[in-house]
């Protein structure tokens, strides 16, 4: 839209279909987006219109609210999802607080997808060996980009945490600060987006995918998270002894009973599950532990008024605002019907059966199709819309016969 046309208040329209396109670019059938593919209007937020810093000439973006052409808010919105669920919490006088840790792999350019990415070449002329994990060295010649991302963070008013170099070959970690979930889910798709068009200008590739390399560590979206009252701030996790309470608790029973229907919803694509089946530090379970990072929901090591819940599931390839709202959701659920979790565990263990989660983009749709718990917290017609979605994604990636399958299987009997 051109400056003027918005400033002057026109609105913008948009097919309500477009919601549920598939990452190829098609459509699930009508009926799940409503046959006649009417508009809805996409109203920006005020506190998310940003000047785009790394463009040479002047544009803009605007996040938007996805309405309906009556003034509801659309059922299809990932957005829209995160607002209802926040609104939950505050008619029970509770606020959550969450934070996002994001990984993502800083590659050289790649004009041919069949060839595996490289790290960029460093200033010695070398591609990185993947030596350099929580490494104060910089010879991967990143500095230009990283200053630039750091540069451009500042301009859009992201204020960051921590930047570290990951387990990964090539690979980085941003630790967002905590606050209102809406406003760090918008922080978290606007970095991701900064990241690749800065990326460009510098003649690199940023992936967010969840496993890009293989025998590498894939890429995480950890959401941390944490409940205060309305008004004093109080950290509810916490008594006034600085004990666990039960509504901590009761939040983490309700994960552990939504997270394998909601597995689908936290990862979201076939390579989601590549980083899954290869557990380390990726735990695909719905354990709890202390400081444990083989469980798939981390108590960290903090002070009481810092406890909270890490859920340790959802991929870099994660819809921010779908899988804080799942997350966020499914916690609700819990204190709800004050669910009792496990034991928590320690130290290397067996995940139980009745706590591990679906290992396959397929099994995790099969799952989401029969939860009546999905379609009650987010409503019929987006589940069943995400569902037709990405079972059309899996049906074109299975059209495909991959170079494992042509080097390995040909030669057999």
């Amino acid at each position: 839209m051109t400056a003027e046309g918005f400033l002057e208040g026109r609105r913008l329209q948009m097919a309500r279909g477009v919601l549920l396109q598939c990452i190829m670019g098609g459509y699930p059938a009508a009926k799940y987006y409503g046959s006649d593919d009417g508009d809805l209007a996409l109203v920006a937020e005020p506190s998310q219109i940003h000047r785009l810093p790394w463009s040479d000439e002047p544009r803009a973006l605007a996040i938007c609210d996805a309405v309906e052409l009556d003034g509801t808010p659309s059922g299809l919105s990932s957005r829209g999802q995160l607002k209802a669920v926040i609104a939950r919490y505050a008619e029970r006088g509770l606020a959550p607080v969450v934070a996002t840790e994001l990984e993502f792999f800083v590659f050289a350019a790649n004009s041919d997808p069949s060839q595996p990415f490289q790290p960029p070449l460093g200033k010695d002329g070398r591609r990185e060996m993947g030596h350099s994990a929580f490494s104060v060295s910089s010879n991967n010649g990143l500095r230009p980009f990283f200053n630039e991302v750091y540069r451009c963070m500042a301009a859009l008013g992201l204020p960051r945490d921590t930047f570290m170099h990951e387990m990964g070959v090539s690979q980085f970690e941003i630790n967002l600060l905590h606050g209102d979930p809406l406003l760090l889910a918008d922080q978290t798709f606007l970095f991701k987006h900064l990241l690749k068009e800065v990326a460009l200008k510098y003649g690199l590739t940023v992936v967010c995918m969840a496993k890009p390399l293989a025998h590498t560590p894939g890429s995480s979206m950890h959401i941390h998270q944490s409940l205060v009252e309305v008004g004093s701030r109080r950290n509810v996790f916490s008594d006034e002894q600085g004990r666990a309470t039960d509504t901590f608790h009761h939040f983490i029973g309700g994960l552990q009973a939504c997270l394998a229907d909601f597995t689908a919803l936290f990862a979201p694509n076939v390579n989601s599950y590549q980083r899954l089946c290869h557990p380390y530090a990726s735990p695909n379970n719905a354990c709890w532990s202390e400081d444990n990072r083989a469980a798939g929901l981390r108590i960290p090591a903090s002070a009481p008024v810092a406890r909270r819940v890490e859920n340790r599931l959802p991929g870099a390839d994660a819809n921010p605002y779908l899988a804080i709202a799942a997350s966020l959701a499914a916690g609700l659920y819990g204190i709800e019907r004050q669910i009792a979790p496990t034991p928590a565990i320690q130290g290397e263990f067996e995940v139980p059966e009745h706590l591990s989660l679906p290992c396959t983009l397929h099994a995790a749709l099969e799952r989401l199709k029969r939860s009546g718990l999905a379609r009650e917290l987010f409503g019929r017609e987006f589940i069943e819309g995400y569902i037709a979605t990405k079972t059309l994604e899996l049906s074109d990636f299975f059209d495909e016969i991959t170079p494992w399958e042509r080097r390995v299987l040909a030669a057999q009997a």
